[in-house]
């Protein structure tokens, strides 16, 4: 059961990566519904897209000849929590995207002066 999007939904818990996130599947849903994921409490009402891992979610191009594409996207059902990707020594770990939450993100510093000074009285 998913509370936060007010849906009604059971089935086979497929997997748990390791945000705390729950990946579940019922085959009697149509194509295109059948797979979803419950966000981990720690994300509380704030969650998004980029907090699901790579292996479960977007298709990556580890080996051109061989696009690994995943289990969220019904690109094949073989999950990662059955079968991992292979980790290459260049990867680095998943992280998610900060730029809505205002205390993490990227604010570049200004370099260039103001166009307008402020008038100083002697």
């Amino acid at each position: 059961m998913d509370h936060l999007t007010d849906e009604l939904k059971w089935g086979r818990h497929v997997g748990t990566d390791y945000l705390g996130n729950k990946y579940y599947e019922n085959n009697k849903y149509f194509l295109g519904r059948n797979r979803w994921v419950v966000y981990g409490n720690r994300f509380g009402w704030d969650y998004e897209g980029s907090q699901v891992p790579p292996e479960w979610f977007v298709s990556t191009m580890l080996n051109i000849s061989r696009c690994r594409h995943r289990w969220l996207h019904y690109m094949t059902d073989e999950n990662p929590a059955d079968k991992p990707p292979e980790k290459k020594e260049w990867m680095i770990q998943h992280s998610e995207n900060t730029t809505l939450d205002p205390t993490k993100k990227y604010v570049p510093y200004s370099t260039t002066r103001p166009k307008v000074e402020p008038w100083k009285p002697n």
